[in-house]
């Protein structure tokens, strides 16, 4: 990067090859969105973010609350129209929602399936584990003797499958919710803040359930997090967002081992540590300032 572009663009990377951009599985392009405020004028959610995952990949989108990492997280898979901008999978545009057509719906859900931070309330109470990816692969026309191989493959035996969703922990949840997701065999998988509500250890037992997952299938992960330790364990790439747009993007770790953005600066000031001062937050937020 030249050092003119560097200072048009402050630590924003140059725009991706035309190659590169034809070899990823995920391009998003220019999304933006605004909210109308009560006492008029307009809320910017997100503004012109664009990024690109590759096969197997993952990107991290971190930000605090109110950046809008989770606003492009609900665009990317269709929850939230964009005001502009483009989500391409395998190199088509993503079709529009079409709720009167299930095989555009099942369509669409083969391309991008979503986790979210609470699965309970994403998981049918009145069904067992099995019977949810039974259901799930029934309604995909896949065999339905899946279900076993889906419960093994995120960790989960023959006692959870007989078990309803609040005779799991948040844990367990969590893993039902990744082996429905995948169930459709999706191209890309959103996770917002999928592993937020766990404790450290069950963090660390996911992470590696994803990376593995994503190295043996060729699924593209989108990871939407405000915990940097855990964006920093699963991605390759990382958006750091600001009041709806990108400061700062580029590979993880020379991201968080060397940010030149000062609000990268400031996230990473704030997250306690061994030798940690919150005199250093302090005075990051100052600079921001």
């Amino acid at each position: 990067m030249t050092d003119d572009l560097r200072a048009d663009k402050g630590v924003l990377e140059e725009p991706p090859a035309q190659d590169d951009v034809a070899d990823a599985l995920l391009v998003v392009d220019g999304l933006a969105k605004t909210y109308p405020l009560p006492g008029g004028g307009r809320l910017t959610a997100a503004e012109d973010v664009s990024f690109r995952v590759a096969p197997g990949g993952s990107v991290g989108i971190v930000g605090e609350s109110g950046s809008g990492k989770t606003t492009v997280a609900r665009m990317i898979v269709g929850l939230v129209r964009p005001d502009s901008g483009t989500v391409t999978v395998g190199g088509r545009p993503r079709a529009a929602r079409t709720p009167r057509r299930r095989s555009a719906r099942l369509a669409r859900a083969r391309e991008i399936q979503m986790v979210f931070q609470d699965p309970y309330l994403s998981l049918d109470p009145r069904l067992t584990a099995g019977q949810c990816l039974r259901t799930a692969l029934r309604l995909h026309g896949r065999d339905e003797a899946l279900a076993v191989e889906l419960l093994e493959r995120v960790g989960l035996g023959g006692r959870e499958a007989e078990a309803r969703p609040r005779q799991l922990s948040g844990g367990q949840r969590q893993r039902l919710a990744i082996a429905r997701a995948l169930a459709v065999e999706p191209q890309v998988l959103v996770l917002d803040e999928a592993v937020a509500a766990l404790d450290v250890s069950v963090q660390a037992q996911i992470l590696e359930l994803l990376d593995g997952i994503r190295r043996d299938t060729g699924v593209a992960l989108v990871f939407v997090s405000h915990d940097l330790a855990v964006v920093q364990h699963i991605t390759d790439e990382v958006l750091v967002m600001r009041r709806g747009r990108v400061v700062e993007r580029g590979p993880t770790r020379r991201v968080l081992t060397d940010p030149a953005d000062p609000y990268t600066r400031l996230l990473l000031a704030s997250v306690p540590g061994d030798g940690w001062d919150p005199d250093d937050a302090v005075a990051a937020r100052a600079a921001l300032a």
